[in-house]
C-alpha cells in the first residue's frame, strides 16, 4: 500500500510492550500498524517516542476564558465573588470579543495536543444568547482543527431566572449540542427537581445529551446528584448524562455517598472532576484542615464509573491567574488532588483526557487501532508517567495532518 503518511518507530499507547512500531495513514485514517511498514509520501520519525490518542477536554468555559485580563480581581477568591464579577461582564458581552478570546485558547489547546473540547456557554437573562452565538461561530471557524461541542448552560438557574426556559430552547434551536444545567442554583429542592425535569424534556425534544454542573459546593446538604441519577434512570437516558464538579459528594457521610455513587453507576452517568478550579475555590472558609474540594475520584473509578477531568476555567474570575489549556498540566493537578500515584493509577489517569473523555463526548473512530482517524500526538517521552512528569514536546496530528509541533531546546553553559 502507498501510505500518505508513515510514523516510524513509535511506542503505541496501550501496546507499549510490543516495542517500536510504525503507523500507516491513508486518507486521514490509520490503515496499518506494525514493524517496517512500506514507504509513505510523508514520513515522521518517532524514534521510540510515545504515540497516544489526541487529548479531549470535556469541560471548559471558553466564553469566560481570559476575562481576568480586563475585569476587577476576585479578592476573596470565592465562588460567590467570581460569579458577581462575571455578572458585571455578562451585561456588556460582545460576541466578537468572546470569539477573539476563544481563538487564543483554542490555539493553546491545539499546541498542547487537544483536538476535541466541550465548552459550556452561559444562557441567562443577563447575557442572553450572546455566548452561545459566539461559541457556535468559534465551532464553525475551527471545524477542521478542533471538534467543539457547545453546552447551553443556565448558570443562573432556570426557575429563579425568568425567561431562561425560552432561551435554553432557542439555544438548542441555534445548534447547541448539549443541554446543560445547574440544579443546585435554585432556591428550593422542588425547584431543583423542576430544573432537572425541564432539562430532560428539552434533551428529549432535541435528542441531545445532558451535561450539568452538579453540587459545586462544600455544602454536604447539596443533594442534586441523587436527583439527577434518579431522573436519568427514570427517563432512560443511560450513558447520555454527565455530571461535572460534584464537590459535595466528598462532603457526604460515607454511607450516603456510597448509595449515591451506586445510583450514578446504575444510571451510566459520566463524571468530570475539575480540580484546578475547585482546589482554588472550595474550602475558602475552612481553617484547618482545609478540604480538597474535589469529588471522590478514586471511589468512582473503583466502581467502574467513567471519570474524566477538565480544564474548566482559565484566566477568568473563577481561576484568575492560571491555566493554559494543557491536559497534561490538569492531569498533574488531578494526580495530586486525588492522590493518584501508583503506576497503575497514573496509567488510568492518562485514560481520563483520552479514551474516557472521548467516550463521554461520543467521539467516533477514536484511538490507535486500524480504522480510527489518524488524530494523535507524538509525545517526546517513553511512558504516560513521564508524560505527566515532564509535559514533553509534542507533535499534534489531526486526520494525518500535522497541526502543531513543539520543540524545546536547552543550552548548558557550564
Amino acid at each position: 500500500m502507498n501510505y500518505d503518511l508513515v510514523v516510524r518507530a513509535g511506542i503505541i499507547r496501550g501496546r507499549e510492550d510490543s516495542g517500536p512500531m510504525d503507523i500507516g495513514v491513508k486518507d486521514g485514517i490509520i490503515v496499518a500498524t506494525g514493524p517496517s511498514l512500506g514507504a509513505g509520501t510523508q514520513e515522521l520519525e518517532a524514534r521510540g517516542k510515545l504515540v497516544a490518542p489526541s487529548f479531549a477536554d470535556p469541560h471548559v468555559h471558553l466564553d469566560k476564558a481570559l476575562v481576568s485580563e480586563t475585569v476587577r480581581h476576585n479578592l476573596s477568591g470565592t465562588l460567590g465573588e467570581a460569579i458577581e464579577i462575571i455578572w458585571e461582564r455578562k451585561r456588556a458581552y460582545d460576541p466578537q470579543e468572546i470569539l477573539e478570546r476563544g481563538r487564543r485558547v483554542l490555539r493553546w489547546a491545539i499546541t498542547h495536543g487537544t483536538t476535541a473540547m466541550r465548552s459550556h456557554a452561559d444562557v441567562d437573562s443577563m447575557g442572553g444568547l450572546v455566548p452561545v452565538q459566539a461559541l457556535l461561530a468559534l465551532k464553525r471557524e475551527h471545524a477542521g482543527l478542533v471538534d467543539l461541542q457547545v453546552v447551553a448552560f443556565p448558570q443562573e438557574g432556570i426557575i429563579q431566572d425568568p425567561g431562561t426556559k425560552d432561551l435554553m430552547r432557542k439555544a438548542m434551536e441555534m445548534g447547541a449540542d448539549c443541554v446543560g444545567g445547574m440544579p443546585y442554583n435554585e432556591r428550593t429542592p422542588a425547584h431543583s427537581r423542576e430544573h432537572i425535569e425541564f432539562c430532560f424534556r428539552l434533551a428529549r425534544d432535541f435528542d441531545a445529551d445532558i451535561d450539568m454542573h452538579v453540587d459545586e459546593t462544600d455544602d454536604p446538604g447539596a443533594r442534586t446528584l441523587a436527583l439527577l441519577a434518579e431522573a436519568t434512570l427514570r427517563h432512560g437516558w443511560h450513558g447520555r448524562v454527565t455530571a461535572g464538579h460534584t464537590c459535595a459528594l466528598a462532603a457526604y457521610p460515607t454511607p450516603y455517598a456510597a448509595k449515591v455513587m451506586g445510583m450514578v453507576k446504575d444510571a451510566g452517568i459520566h463524571m468530570i472532576t475539575n480540580p484546578a478550579t475547585n482546589l482554588m475555590l472550595q474550602g475558602r472558609y475552612d481553617q484547618q484542615p482545609i478540604r480538597r474540594g474535589i469529588t471522590r475520584v478514586k471511589e468512582l473509578m473503583a466502581l467502574g464509573v467513567n471519570v474524566s477531568f477538565g480544564q474548566d476555567c482559565l484566566k477568568d474570575t473563577f481561576y484568575p491567574t492560571f491555566g493554559q489549556a494543557d491536559m497534561l498540566e490538569v492531569g498533574m493537578i488531578t494526580a495530586h488532588a486525588a492522590q493518584l500515584s501508583t503506576p497503575l493509577e497514573v496509567d488510568r489517569l492518562f485514560d481520563m483526557p483520552t479514551v474516557n473523555a472521548a467516550r463521554l463526548m461520543g467521539i467516533s473512530d477514536y484511538g490507535l487501532e486500524t480504522g480510527c482517524k489518524a488524530t494523535f500526538n507524538i509525545l517526546d517521552c517513553k511512558s504516560v508517567q513521564e508524560a505527566f512528569r515532564t509535559r514533553p514536546d509534542r507533535v499534534v496530528l489531526r486526520e494525518g495532518r500535522v497541526l502543531a509541533e513543539t520543540r524545546t531546546e536547552t543550552l548548558f553553559h557550564f
